[in-house]
């Protein structure tokens, strides 16, 4: 593989506004229920010392992605050339095998029970709408290594994971 391709999430610069989840969805035209890109939250602490943490998820892009190995059809592939993780809805069959073998719970099925997924904006041609459209400028996208040069001097860190996600988060 020539490159990898990734996301850059800052943590402390997210508002929460959605924004990203609403271009995407509008981007693609998604069906209602249907989200490739949505803001989660985590409650963690004991009170007094509550925390909320966001985050901003889709589709990892992973090095090892675990979704391509389970799959029966071949319907889902990474692309040599940029690492992302595309799918092939004709060559689909719905058996959701994908889903729990994603450890992120990524895959997303409409009406048509077809996987579906982030496919970076591929066929747009352009930066991924999550990331344009971010008024905090919270979510960046390029290779790995343009990725971990924005992180000089934050407390930055690559996602964790045996299937080694392709997302470098600024907490």
């Amino acid at each position: 593989m020539s490159k990898q391709y990734g996301f850059y999430y800052d943590a402390g610069r997210c508002i929460q506004c959605r924004t990203c989840e609403l271009a995407c969805k509008s981007t693609h035209n998604t069906e209602p229920g249907v989200k490739w890109r949505r803001v989660t939250e985590t409650w963690s602490g004991s009170y007094p010392d509550v925390t909320r943490t966001f985050f901003s998820l889709a589709c990892m892009h992973c090095e090892k992605p675990a979704c391509v190995e389970v799959c029966p059809t071949g319907a889902i592939r990474k692309r040599v050339e940029d690492g992302i993780v595309v799918v092939d809805r004709d060559k689909c069959n719905g058996c959701q095998d994908c889903l729990p073998a994603c450890p992120y719970g990524v895959p997303q099925f409409g009406k048509d029970g077809k996987m579906q997924k982030c496919d970076f904006c591929t066929e747009i041609g352009s930066e991924p709408a999550c990331v344009a459209s971010c008024p905090a400028e919270a979510l960046y996208s390029g290779t790995l290594d343009e990725l971990l040069e924005m992180t000089t001097g934050k407390a930055t860190k690559r996602m964790d994971g045996t299937t080694k996600p392709s997302v470098i988060i600024v907490s």
